[in-house]
């Protein structure tokens, strides 16, 4: 009856009290090998490192159970035998002799430290109870090995095992875990380190009480008395630095984050960042970051956030990953994609790389040169700016922002209201990580997959298109081409270029230099620059950014076993006129095959030519309503954009002009109107009283234009060439400008000009 009211208080007494332990672990980062990446304190500023039950081997369990307590899986908590023995020496010899403290009064000794008194021992022996009570032998045994102390502010088999042998639990030898199972009794005199000679000593006095307890093989432990003791204080893991406070930060109170980084290539290519960036800094280029992301799995295999953490003068905390850049010319790839999926262009399809303004906005080439008529994939291989703006214009830029919205691109999706067409040339902030889980989609036959950063737990994300098979090969096709400008030229030698498909970027004012890369198996994003956001007149893309790119793919997977993409089913050929890139019309005689999207692609006829009657000396040019009876013929005469025109007047290039029109044909034209290209529709100008300015007036027109006209508040100003321009001071206020041509054709904007 007593012993049932014993056991009914116990439980009440259980309830009232729980015993919730409450351990603040150091957070460890664990690599995909298992390998201690980066350890951190704990809030109290101890390296108590979490020891997981796989790292608790048999040879540690059985040494520590024998030295420490070897009835532990027997006794209820505590042992009743052993407490009287401890109470009879205690006694007979007038001071502490021996102990009487199992495994589990040890663990609730380590978690609630109280002063040595016979009432905080009963206290210490409930709450042993209590603790057999909820958990098992083995949790118990894993809290004793994560609490128990080696001295400083060094807890835990595993911390000790790391700080001291720099290596985890699991591989340690015998004579090493013994070494650790006598520290903690003698925390100060057997200091690792400082008093390796007596450590010794009592490590091989216990190995020799195991050899006469044969509780190990005689040859096991006389192996482990022979071998030699080195041991110091070692400091803790460190590597990736920004990666381990990135996931420290996102997962708090986690004790081990599992990862899927591999440390030795993590180490490599932080080596291989500090070297180059080493090599830079006498251009006043003092840091990079590196994200390598496997497509397979999406699992980020290294990242590095800066060239040296430790560098406090250059940055060398910011995260580099993570911290908003300029993208340059990074997201065309993209735009062209989005392009092929709705059927504007083809790879072959031409685009006009001329001096352009829409709206005011009038950007230029890198090079600052233009290139005429070029086909789409040289526009993208070569990064021209021009013919991006155009497509952008044609797609509109809300359909863009709206892909990169659903590619996780979040600063770009605070700024999507005030973002406009230089955003294709890099008006607009991302991140490498943002970058680089973009071009995983194109290795990704266009799925964008969440990029995998934990081990454990965290099951492989589901992924959505954000361009079709058939475009991100298209552009696959293109990124891979070698004869483009943004090869490193001490790259020109095939042996060292790797097999990829890339793309470069540099930011206004060179501050970013950018070259993401992709093949089968692996996405590699590279960002160069200050985080300071200093320009330097020798950072670009291509020379700067992608040299690291190559040699980071030449030590990670040079001869890549995967092989190359195969063309998607709905991916065909067709000739096309290599002057326009649409379907062959009569005049075509140069054509050449094009790969197109069935389906989706445009099927235009090739307008690049028409037919044009002129006299018979091809001086005069005649139109249906002004066509004599006889004494004309019918000749073809290239069917050029006014932009094109405007760009060959402006380099002087040779043409075939269209013979001036009929002087005597009374017709009025209505398409083809001039092009006001300056000044721009809406635009205010403001003009000095002291000194007044004058503005630019200047068209494009068709080619069959001879002679414009200027109106300013449709009165006459002037009369011009069609490509050439003119000067006039404006009125005040609201100003009318129009301009006619030859034609009879017309054109109206509206300015405002002010005083200053």
């Amino acid at each position: 009856m007593l012993s049932g009211c014993t056991i009914l208080l116990f439980l009440i007494l259980d309830v009232a009290f729980p015993f919730k332990p409450q351990i603040q672990y150091s957070t460890q980062i664990i690599a995909a090998d298992g390998t201690t990446l980066h350890a951190f304190l704990s809030k109290d500023d101890k390296w108590r490192m979490y020891a997981q039950a796989s790292e608790i081997t048999p040879l540690l369990r059985k040494t520590l159970i024998y030295k420490e307590d070897r009835y532990f899986y027997f006794h209820p908590g505590i042992n009743p035998f052993a407490m009287l023995r401890a109470a009879i020496n205690n006694i007979f010899t007038g001071r502490r002799t021996s102990g009487a403290s199992t495994i589990t009064m040890q663990v609730v000794r380590l978690l609630e430290p109280e002063r040595r008194t016979y009432l905080n021992k009963l206290k210490e022996s409930l709450r042993a109870v209590q603790l057999e009570l909820h958990y098992s032998k083995e949790e118990i045994l894993q809290f004793y090995l994560n609490l128990v102390p080696y001295g400083g502010n060094i807890e835990g088999i595993r911390a000790a095992s790391l700080l001291y042998f720099g290596k985890a639990p699991q591989l340690l030898s015998l004579a090493e875990i013994t070494a650790l199972t006598i520290i903690p009794n003698r925390p100060s005199s057997l200091r690792p380190g400082t008093r390796n000679d007596a450590l010794k000593l009592a490590r091989n006095e216990w190995l020799k009480r195991f050899e006469n307890d044969h509780l190990f093989e005689k040859t096991l432990t006389e192996d482990a008395k022979e071998e030699p003791l080195h041991v110091r204080r070692l400091a803790a893991p460190a590597l990736a630095p920004h990666f381990a406070l990135r996931l420290k930060k996102d997962f708090p109170g986690q004790p081990v984050i599992q990862t899927n980084l591999k440390a030795q290539l993590q180490h490599q290519i932080e080596t291989q960042v500090k070297n180059s960036v080493n090599r830079l800094q006498a251009m006043n280029i003092h840091n990079a970051a590196v994200l390598v992301v496997n497509n397979e799995t999406m699992a980020v295999e290294a990242y590095v956030g800066s060239a040296d953490f430790k560098n406090p003068f250059d940055g060398g905390q910011v995260d580099g990953i993570r911290a908003v850049r300029s993208p340059g010319s990074t997201l065309k790839p993209l735009l062209y994609a989005t392009a092929f999926d709705k059927g504007f262009i083809t790879p072959k399809s031409v685009l006009n790389d001329v001096p352009s303004n829409f709206g005011g906005y009038e950007p230029e080439n890198f090079d600052q040169h233009f290139n005429g008529a070029v086909t789409t994939e040289f526009a993208l291989a070569n990064s021209l700016n021009i013919p991006a703006v155009k497509v952008l214009k044609e797609i509109s830029t809300p359909v863009l922002i709206d892909k990169l919205k659903k590619s996780g691109f979040k600063t770009i999706d605070r700024q999507s209201k005030d973002l406009g067409l230089s955003m294709i040339l890099g008006g607009c902030g991302v991140t490498l990580e943002e970058l680089t889980r973009l071009f995983a989609a194109f290795a990704n036959e266009g799925e964008l997959r969440p990029l995998s950063y934990q081990k454990a737990g965290e099951k492989p994300g589901k992924g959505h298109a954000i361009i079709s098979k058939e475009a991100s090969y298209l552009i696959t096709n293109i990124l891979t081409q070698i004869t483009r400008p943004d090869l490193p030229t001490n790259f020109d030698n095939t042996f060292h270029l790797p097999k990829i498909a890339w793309k470069t970027g540099t930011s206004y004012g060179k501050r970013d230099a950018w070259s993401i890369g992709y093949n089968r198996r692996y996405t590699v994003g590279v960002w160069v620059g200050n985080f300071s956001g200093e320009g330097v007149p020798e950072l670009s893309g291509a020379n700067i950014a992608t040299p690291l790119l190559f040699s980071i793919f030449n030590a990670l997977d040079y001869n890549s076993p995967k092989g190359w993409y195969k063309i998607p089913e709905n991916i065909s050929m067709r000739k096309v006129c290599a002057a326009s890139g649409d379907i062959p019309s009569d005049f075509c005689d140069h054509q050449i095959t094009d790969d197109y999207i069935m389906g989706v692609s445009a099927y235009r006829k090739c307008q690049h030519m028409r037919w044009v009657f002129t006299d018979m000396p091809g001086k005069i040019s005649y139109c249906t309503y002004c066509l004599p009876e006889d004494g004309y013929e019918k000749r073809a005469y290239p069917n050029l954009a006014p932009e094109l025109i405007s760009y060959y007047e402006l380099q002087k290039l040779p043409y075939q002009k269209l013979p001036p029109h009929n002087p005597a044909c009374s017709r009025v034209f209505h398409e083809g109107a001039p092009l006001i290209v300056s000044p721009n529709e809406g635009s205010e100008y403001y003009i000095r009283k002291d000194e007044p300015q004058q503005i630019q007036l200047a068209c494009q027109t068709a080619s069959d234009v001879q002679e414009v006209f200027w109106y300013v508040n449709d009165k006459l100003s002037k009369k011009a060439l069609p490509h050439e321009g003119i000067f006039i001071s404006p009125p005040l206020g609201r100003v009318k400008i129009s301009c006619s041509d030859d034609k009879g054709r017309n054109s109206n904007i509206w300015i405002t000009v002010k005083r200053m």
